[in-house]
């Protein structure tokens, strides 16, 4: 098992968990999060019962992946659409890269894309002397300050206002005094000139409509739809789990993602695009590429238990409900999904070896589970993901040792009743470490329960 994505991870989240500033920032806006969503769902008149429809359709959908991802493909083609498959984050940084070359693009505006965030494109745009200017305004924050994005749904959920002042201020020269109002307008005004100027607009999609060849885009800034509509060619980096059959679907799913992820009806701005600008139209990109991201999803679809995971629709609800997350935070995942539904995908999309730990960061009390408007068996996936970590031998050797002596010990009665002070000299050993150095290591009684019972009830014995 690679140690350094380990390390990074418990050191990370031992700094966050005590960060009570950081803890406060979060519950306060998860909180709204929670309290919005509550009242969303009373949109509903059965609320489950939408549930259960979109789990079944997701399902439909991964036994026929193939079938629906050649269908979009020929129907999107025939609109003008170029679709190239990329294999992994290589082939995808080449294709982008070549159809930049090919616009001569400097610069490029760019909305909210976590596909994007997975084949690091940002990185990849400034090694080669291209300008990424996000447009999404929690992104746009995250550019500033050089960091990762926090969160599925909410890129700067850590930042409080005051923080956002104070980055603005450093980096943009606003004055600290401005409300979030007026420091959102300051960025829209320095982003209209971007939109107008570059020759390249990326975006993701939340959903790939089959039967009309279409991409479906949800948010809440219409940032996307100036990314899509003022530069000539338009790139979508999208995994290809992301299909629906038909186009009434979204009937379905676009009340569902909202309402699951910030307690909206519905998103502010739901775009469908169908391809490049037709010559009637007087706006829009003349050329449009989609890029099917695999990178690890169809090793994933092999797994017959944890498959399921590949039905998640980027809502962000498990990462609001899960407690690991509320403590860590998200950056302590160093994956770019993160969360419940991050520690599942991330081991088969980055490699097992290098993130198993994170099947363990969880408490396993399900409330992911329970939110999860696609029903994903999220907390029981991670005990699959654990089972395929031990069986493909990626365990530490202390961890096998530990597990073969208590073994040893719990086969004989003998040997379960030995003294106490082999026992704790036991746990000291082995399970001090993982235990963590906030907590003191539990300390075995002097007698097993067994001897116990046989000092009170002797004729029993």
């Amino acid at each position: 098992m690679s140690k350094k994505e380990l390390e990074s991870f418990l050191e990370a989240s031992d700094a966050k968990a005590f960060d009570t500033r950081h803890r406060q920032i979060i519950n306060n806006n998860i909180g709204k999060y929670n309290a919005s969503v509550s009242k969303g769902r009373k949109q509903y008149e059965n609320y489950e019962l939408a549930r259960t429809r979109a789990a079944m359709l997701k399902w439909k959908v991964l036994e026929n992946l193939d079938k629906y991802l050649l269908e979009f493909e020929a129907n999107t083609q025939r609109k003008g659409t170029k679709v190239i498959w990329c294999e992994d984050v290589e082939s995808a940084q080449k294709e982008v890269m070549s159809i930049l070359r090919m616009h001569e693009a400097k610069m490029i505006v760019k909305a909210k894309s976590m596909a994007s965030e997975e084949i690091d494109l940002n990185e990849l745009l400034k090694r080669n002397g291209i300008e990424s200017v996000e447009t999404d305004l929690g992104e746009y924050i995250q550019q500033l300050d050089g960091e990762k994005a926090y969160h599925i749904v909410t890129p700067a959920m850590h930042k409080s206002k005051e923080d956002i002042a104070l980055l603005f201020n450093q980096k943009l020269g606003t004055p600290l005094n401005l409300t979030p109002e007026e420091l959102s307008l300051h960025v829209r005004m320095l982003l209209r000139e971007k939109y107008t100027q570059a020759k390249v607009g990326i975006t993701g999609a939340n959903f790939l409509i089959a039967d009309t060849g279409s991409i479906s885009i949800t948010e809440n800034e219409g940032n996307a739809r100036l990314t899509t509509a003022f530069p000539k060619a338009h790139i979508v980096i999208v995994g290809i789990e992301k299909i629906i059959p038909n186009l009434t679907d979204l009937d379905l799913f676009l009340p569902l993602l909202a309402t699951a992820g910030t307690g909206q009806k519905i998103t502010a701005y739901n775009s469908i695009i169908s391809g490049p600008a037709t010559k009637e139209e007087v706006d829009g990109p003349k050329e449009m590429y989609v890029l099917l991201l695999d990178n690890g999803r169809t090793e994933l679809l092999a797994q017959h238990e944890q498959r399921q995971a590949l039905g998640c629709i980027r809502c962000g609800a498990c990462l609001n409900a899960c407690p690991v997350y509320k403590n860590i935070g998200g950056h302590s995942y160093h994956a770019t999904y993160t969360g419940p539904i991050g520690s599942v995908i991330t081991p088969h999309l980055s490699g097992m070896e290098g993130y198993k730990h994170l099947s363990y960061a969880s408490t396993l009390c399900g409330n992911c589970t329970e939110v999860c408007p696609v029903k994903i068996d999220i907390h029981n996936l991670l005990l699959f993901n654990r089972r395929d970590a031990v069986k493909g031998k990626l365990n530490s050797w202390t961890e096998n040792k530990g597990w073969k002596l208590w073994r040893w010990g719990m086969m004989e009665r003998r040997r379960m009743n030995k003294s106490s002070g082999l026992k704790n000299q036991f746990m000291k050993y082995f399970f001090k470490e993982v235990w963590g150095d906030k907590r003191e290591t539990p300390v075995v009684a002097e007698k097993s329960f067994n001897e116990q019972w046989r000092e009170l009830h002797p004729s029993k014995s």
